[in-house]
């Protein structure tokens, strides 16, 4: 089975940083594609960052200048730096990894549980 597991989010100030982690563990053969989205209530699943292993990464407009995606591609590791963060970057933040599990060439979409990032004004 595969896990992805999150931590560090939490409350802030408006202006403030927090960095977001997720790890991916278990039957796991390679990782493609390795993102953070976001969802506020009653909106549709937001995609923040992407990054694909040497590729340039991606980024919304709303996040442009402020986040910076990484990722450990030796450890299964993908963070979010997030600095002068505003009030309507409140959110439940989601890791989302595309992994191959086995030698056969196909990848499945994996969740992490989320992790509530308040900011406060």
């Amino acid at each position: 089975q595969v896990q992805l597991v999150e931590s560090g989010g939490g409350l802030v100030q408006a202006g403030g940083s927090l960095r977001l982690s997720c790890a991916a563990t278990g039957q796991i053969f390679s990782i493609g594609t390795m993102a953070w989205y976001r969802e506020i209530p009653g909106q549709e699943r937001e995609l923040v960052a992407s990054i694909l292993n040497d590729e340039e990464p991606k980024y919304s407009a709303s996040v442009q200048g402020r986040f910076t995606i990484s990722r450990d591609s030796a450890k299964n590791t993908v963070s979010l730096q997030m600095n002068n963060l505003k009030p309507e970057d409140t959110a439940v933040y989601y890791c989302m990894s595309n992994i191959q599990r086995t030698r056969v060439r196909i990848f499945f979409k994996f969740w992490g549980q989320g992790t509530q990032v308040t900011v406060a004004s």
